[in-house]
């Protein structure tokens, strides 16, 4: 909201001695932030004078335009007090008139330098300035042609159009409504600022009782629209110009001037806060009717626009039909124009909440519809409509009609009881009864004082006051939030880091230090997401739960995988010329249930066991799940050696390593699942249950995501792993003994994988094998077609003693014994 200065003081008396600055800080301090002070002459320097024209000598030029030659008196102002030369390419003066003009030397907003030169053969010396020159409004077809008693030429005209006004700008929050008005802010100024007196309510007035010579009018809504004012103005001149001081503050407070009888409203608008509509009383049909809208029924507006209207919209109709959408914006039926001679003047109270609804339903804003919808002052219909009238029979010429319509009544405001300690309580700060109750009475409150309660009834024009907690904040705002002290509650005693959390931090040291940068994505994909994957249309990850409101419309499904989100910031880092990439994320998948919506339950009281398991059961579960995707090169080359590509082992690794630090084993088997090569894809178990899979993406995968070929990822269930993790770790223990070294190569079938082999060797060598390693695999002539060799290096080693000759051998016959058994390998001479 922007508020001219002086406009406040026209309602409330502020101490010479407070400062703009010092007014909205203490605005600023009691709810009202402070975003600019502006004024409208900052810009403009150099000499801007009154000028009276002498002569116009109007020139038709080639090009089809026609200037006008005038000589001006600027008085001394251009040091010779000889007339000055100007050419002017408006038509909206004559000789004798006085305008704006700007001498050379003089710089217009937006840096424009006036000086003397050469335009359609004059020489030309300074300007006579439209509004829009001097950035007081957007007319720029006609100069500012100013009042006969403006002043003498040459005086410093500045003084005469505000420019030294200074303008202050407000943040306004949607609860207080009522500040959208210069009524509003200088009731601010009143309670904020010390020293201020002198409340004038531009909203008190004498009006004229209602009777039974207005318009006829008909609420068949009462709920929606508790109050409806008509008023009209006849013999209304619709050329007459809106006064100076009018277009200023309408323009200086953010408005455009129109023409007098819509700036009427709107000056009245922001004087009181109440928004007002015009018709043309001419064209409005029959009695006025408000009524919701009815199924299939338009309305073109006053922007243009013809909409289909909800029935739950509040319209306002005559005999022809729709004329308005009532307290958001008129229709083009009767909408007043540059003949309108007749203005019937609505000033009616709408339902804030319907405003609201309306409005966003037809994507309609404007100030009329801003204000209704946050909630205006229900009781000063009569007073607005009657300021219209006023100043539409002063400056339009028109004639106040003796008919005077008053439908309804404003709505009762209920009474609040409070606690008179309760600010005292909640601030920190010793306030008694007395400043509650001063405080209150302020804002313009009624205060009744009942032992240690007070009953307050909050004024019409605060609907944001419906609590005790309302009532708190206004007291605390007044007697300053700047005093309430700083005091730091003293926090409990920690209770550390739950079992998940010490978990989670583990594995996110463990992929650090194994090369890993954790990321965050969104978890939001779409269908094609999942095509770029290669999930087949079977595939369970495909059952995703929908957003009813997503933030992108190709992703409005919660992911049931990590890896969309990981291959897309993946390939993003190799696009950006980061070849070798090494990410990882934990975060929870969405995996639906379908047990139906959850039942809305009734807030009277606590659900029961039962409702609880429904709603428990309605909810989809989101397993924790960790993803790790690598590009490019696991070991950067140089002169130490060679780079080293990744691989589908780098996955597996990665995975192994996260076990590793949970004190679990992972086992890995051949699989085929997309998104990963066939051939080149683990399933990952522990204890027999798989918890994920690893391996290399396939090549269409990589292309889809911008990631090079051979590109590896894994993706595991993490609260299937941390559910099996060991929580206390526990050191090693090392035998001191000697170890003995067996190493064995088992000829098998190239299906058969080699963990399977190196389980069989582990449980099959007993309780003396101390680790066991695959160190080389061999496929040729020797082991002959559809076979290879695995050779595994053995060590034995006794926790109490030093093997005997021939256990260690033993125990290593033992182990290829039974993988001969399981898996029917033969061993390598």
């Amino acid at each position: 909201m922007k508020a001219p200065l002086s406009w406040i003081k026209d309602y409330v008396d502020v101490p010479a001695h407070v400062t703009t600055d010092e007014l909205t800080r203490r605005l600023t301090l009691t709810g009202l932030k402070l975003e600019a002070v502006e004024s409208p002459g900052r810009e403009i320097t150099g000499p801007l004078v009154i000028g009276r024209v002498l002569t116009m000598e109007p020139e038709p030029q080639k090009n089809g335009k026609t200037i006008n030659w005038c000589t001006v008196d600027v008085g001394d102002a251009n040091g010779t007090g000889e007339p000055q030369g100007i050419v002017c390419g408006a038509h909206n003066f004559a000789p004798g008139d006085l305008v704006v003009t700007v001498l050379p030397g003089g710089v217009l907003p937006g840096g424009f330098a006036i000086g003397a030169r050469k335009t359609y053969g004059h020489l030309s010396a300074g300007m006579i300035c439209s509004a829009r020159e001097l950035g007081l409004g957007e007319d720029h077809d006609g100069i500012i042609v100013l009042p006969p008693d403006a002043g003498e030429p040459g005086q410093d005209v500045r003084p005469v159009l505000g420019l030294d006004e200074e303008v202050i700008e407000l943040e306004v929050n949607p609860d207080r409504a009522y500040a959208l008005s210069l009524r509003g802010i200088a009731r601010e100024a009143l309670v904020s600022v010390e020293g201020a007196d002198r409340f004038r309510d531009p909203a008190v007035r004498d009006t004229p009782a209602p009777n039974a010579d207005g318009h006829p009018v008909v609420v068949e809504d009462p709920a929606g629209c508790p109050v409806f004012v008509a008023r009209k103005v006849t013999g209304f001149d619709p050329t007459a110009p809106t006064p100076d001081f009018m277009v200023r503050r309408i323009t200086a407070a953010g408005m455009r001037p129109i023409s007098l009888a819509v700036d009427v409203t709107n000056y009245v608008m922001l004087e009181t806060g109440r928004p007002i509509h015009g018709y043309d009383a001419d064209k409005v049909q029959g009695a006025i009717v408000v009524r919701r809208a009815r199924e299939g029924e338009r309305l073109t507006t006053l922007d243009g626009t013809t909409r289909e209207l909800d029935p739950a919209d509040l319209v306002v109709t005559d005999d022809s039909g729709i004329i308005g959408l009532g307290g958001v914006m008129g229709g083009e039926t009767t909408e007043m124009s540059g003949s309108t001679t007749s203005i019937l003047v609505e000033a009616a109270h709408w339902d804030a909440v319907s405003m609201f609804r309306t409005g966003r339903r037809h994507k309609i804003t404007s100030e009329a519809g801003r204000r209704n919808e946050r909630g205006v002052d229900p009781t000063i219909c009569e007073a607005a409509a009657d300021r219209v009238v006023e100043l539409l029979v002063e400056h339009g010429g028109g004639q106040a009609h003796p008919g005077v319509t008053v439908v309804g009544s404003p709505p009762a405001v209920p009474a609040i009881r409070m606690a008179a300690d309760l600010p005292q309580r909640v601030a920190g700060l010793p306030i008694d009864s007395r400043t509650v109750v001063a405080s209150l009475q302020a804002v313009g409150c009624r205060v009744d004082a009942d032992g240690a309660d007070v009953e307050v009834v909050p004024p019409p024009w605060r609907p944001d006051l419906t609590d005790p907690q309302d009532l708190t904040e206004e007291v605390i705002r007044l007697v300053g939030y700047d005093a309430i002290p700083s005091v730091l509650p003293t926090p409990p005693s920690g209770r550390g880091l739950t079992r998940a959390q010490r978990l989670r931090r583990r594995i996110g040291r463990t992929l650090a230090g194994e090369g890993f940068v954790e990321v965050v994505s969104f978890p939001f994909v779409g269908a094609s997401d999942l095509d770029d994957l290669g999930l087949t249309a079977d595939d369970p990850r495909r059952d995703l739960l929908e957003l009813s409101n997503p933030l992108n419309a190709e992703a409005g499904f919660l992911t049931s995988t990590l890896l969309p989100g990981l291959l897309r910031t993946a390939g993003k880092n190799v696009g950006h010329g980061n070849d070798d990439v090494a990410i990882f994320e934990t975060a929870t998948v969405t995996l639906p249930r379908h047990a139906g919506p959850a039942a809305i339950l009734p807030v009277d009281r606590r659900p029961t066991d039962e409702e609880f398991a429904a709603l428990d059961a309605a909810l989809p579960a989101q397993p924790l799940h960790l993803a790790v995707v690598a590009a490019g090169d696991a070991d950067s080359g140089g002169w130490w050696g060679e780079s080293r590509p990744v691989t589908w082992a780098d996955a597996v690794e990665a995975v192994r390593s996260v076990a590793a630090a949970l004190g679990l084993e992972v086992t890995a088997s051949a699989v085929e699942l997309a998104p990963w090569h066939p051939g080149r894809c683990a399933e990952l178990s522990v204890d027999g249950e798989v918890v994920g899979h690893a391996g290399e993406v396939h090549p269409t995968v990589c292309q889809a995501f911008g990631l090079p070929k051979r590109s590896v990822a894994a993706e595991v269930d993490l609260d299937l792993l941390m559910a099996r993790a060991v929580d206390l770790r526990r050191a090693p223990s090392f035998s001191s003994y000697p170890v003995a070294k067996e190493d064995v190569a088992l000829v098998v079938d190239t299906g058969v994988p080699a963990a399977e082999v190196e389980q069989a060797l582990r449980e099959g060598a007993g309780e003396l094998l101390e680790s066991i390693r695959l160190f080389d695999v061999y496929t040729g002539e020797q082991v002959g077609p559809g076979r290879k060799s695995l050779a595994y290096a053995l060590r034995f080693r006794a926790p109490d003693r030093t093997l005997k000759e021939g256990e260690a051998a033993a125990a290593r016959d033992s182990a290829v014994a039974l993988a001969a058994e399981r898996t029917g390998a033969t061993q390598r001479a």
